[in-house]
């Protein structure tokens, strides 16, 4: 079977999104870019899932647009997973990343 190019990577991040445990440490949700999502989509996906006021969720979603990705959310690991879920399971192209 062949793999593009686009699907190792977010094989890449998902193994290492699964060695993340909750340290207790600060951990952000972040979205990237993509050509599927509409604006509108994107922005009632933050209101309803991090419950982000509509001027937030719009920022968001044009910082997205032109820089190709944006921390949307920052909490601990264990606080942002069932969020990051939820917005995968809406389209949206999101990981867990660790803060330093």
């Amino acid at each position: 079977m062949l793999y593009n190019g686009l699907f190792d990577e977010q094989l890449e991040e998902l193994l290492l999104e699964e060695e993340l445990t909750d340290t207790g440490k600060k951990s952000q949700i972040v979205v990237y870019n993509d050509d599927h999502n509409t604006f509108d989509w994107v922005i009632e996906c933050f209101i309803d899932v991090l419950k982000h006021t509509p001027e937030q969720s719009e920022q968001l979603s044009l910082i997205i647009h032109f820089k190709g990705k944006a921390s949307v959310k920052t909490a601990t690991f264990n606080e942002l997973k069932p969020l990051k879920d939820a917005l995968i399971d809406r389209g949206l192209s999101a990981v867990i990343e660790e803060l330093d």
